[in-house]
């Protein structure tokens, strides 16, 4: 039986595609491994978002296939996607080249690779309507679940549109029948993830209100927990679902990217830095535990020091319980490729090395009242050889925030334990088990 290591590069989203394709290669008779030393064929699921995550792209698949120069090398995901033709000319080493328009097209890659041809193939993006998974390769009783695909915002800097099209809303009912899948296996929290999860059914004729809704019909200990909201359509409807059901996390993904008037405009954005600030008050008002994660992006073109210190201005109004900085990548075929001035490489780091240090003092801050206080907390570690666990809580998103860090604690990762907040330590919370 062929085996086949898949390498998953980039966001949550590429996870699930790396997931369905898992099940997908297992049900056409593949063997899928966990370590590419086992593997017959390694297959790279890239992200081709911004630069950095282009060049992390192009060193994995050199890294495989100079270590591993017997096996099949397969190039697969957004980079192939959004440059198929350009990657299967100038990466002749690699054995295949597929897109994520269609998961299928991996397939037919891969069986060309079996017979010693090489294929490339792409294909547009259609209707999105995955199938179901068999493979999950996050932490224990966690999963993510694709709600949609795609993104109509059309942000001027965002590559997002021409790797995964417009934006496609998964039926409801399906998303429902997945989940109680999903909590039949003893998943504990959901994870619902999309390009952007507030704008899910606007093509449809559906809302992201009405998903939450039929849900809140499931009986069961899980909670649910949404990602990646744009802030100028924000729906705001979907705070008295969570008022009404403490299952949905009272958690908010939203990247309000910037705060200065000229820049948002620039950036194809309709709001204002009062308007997030007022969206930000409504939304504590309602859900006083509400934890709200966003990231802004410096060094877009004609970003003044003035549209600098409006930020820095908006980021220390805000207190954000976690947020992520990034430096501007200009992306070919993006409205803003043409866009000057241009920010010197050099000052948009400083710019995001600026934020980051305040917001570390922020999140700390913010993270000292819950101190004292009693948590549900999801174990995804256990540390060997000791009576330490690590775990996430409701304040905390998978792999991208901080975590709780247990003593006294035996459980098993996928369990849910409850624990005292006793420290912060940095970004992380440290907690004993109670129950």
């Amino acid at each position: 039986m062929v085996t086949i290591f898949i390498d998953t590069l980039g966001c949550a989203k590429n996870q699930v595609d790396s997931e369905e394709l898992a099940t997908k290669l297992s049900k056409c008779g593949y063997s899928v491994v966990y370590e590419p030393n086992r593997a017959d064929i390694i297959i790279v699921n890239t992200c081709g978002f911004i630069e950095s995550a282009k060049s992390e792209a192009i060193d994995t698949l050199l890294y495989y296939r100079n270590t591993y120069p017997q096996k099949k090398i397969i190039a697969a995901g957004c980079l192939v996607q959004r440059y198929c033709n350009e990657l299967a000319t100038e990466m002749p080493e690699l054995d295949g080249f597929a897109g994520n328009g269609k998961l299928d097209d991996v397939l037919s890659v891969v069986d060309s690779a079996v017979k010693g041809q090489k294929l490339s193939k792409y294909s547009r993006p259609g209707h999105y309507l995955p199938e179901n998974r068999d493979y999950f390769f996050g932490f224990k009783g966690q999963a993510y679940v694709k709600i949609s695909e795609g993104c109509s915002n059309h942000c001027s800097y965002c590559a997002i549109p021409l790797i995964r099209g417009e934006l496609s809303s998964r039926p409801l009912d399906h998303i429902i029948t997945e989940c109680k899948k999903l909590l039949e296996l003893g998943t504990y929290e959901l994870t619902f993830i999309g390009q952007d999860v507030g704008s899910y059914g606007k093509d449809s004729g559906t809302s992201l209100y009405e998903l939450l809704s039929k849900l809140g019909e499931l009986k069961g200990n899980f909670v649910i927990r949404l990602l990646y909201m744009h802030p100028d359509h924000f729906p705001l409807d979907i705070l008295s679902c969570m008022q009404q059901d403490k299952r949905i996390i009272p958690y908010f993904d939203i990247p309000f990217q910037h705060a200065s008037e000229k820049i948002l405009r620039a950036m194809n954005r309709k709001g204002t830095s009062t308007q997030y600030l007022t969206l930000l008050e409504t939304i504590r008002n309602q859900l006083p535990h509400a934890v709200i994660r966003s990231t802004f992006l410096v060094g877009f073109p004609g970003e003044s020091e003035d549209d600098f210190q409006e930020l820095l201005n908006f980021q220390k109004q805000a207190q954000f319980d976690w947020l992520g900085a990034f430096e501007y990548s200009r992306e070919e075929n993006t409205e803003a490729y043409g866009m000057k001035p241009r920010v010197p490489k050099r000052l948009a780091q400083q710019r995001r090395k600026q934020i980051e240090e305040i917001q570390q003092y922020i999140s700390q801050e913010r993270l000292r009242r819950y101190i004292g206080t009693e948590q549900t907390v999801l174990i995804e570690e256990t540390i060997t050889d000791s009576d330490l666990c690590i775990g996430r809580a409701f304040m905390q998103a998978p792999e991208v925030d901080g975590a709780v860090v247990l003593t006294g604690c035996t459980a098993k990762p996928g369990s849910v334990v409850t624990a005292r907040i006793v420290a912060v330590r940095g970004i992380d919370l440290e907690g004993i088990v109670i129950s």
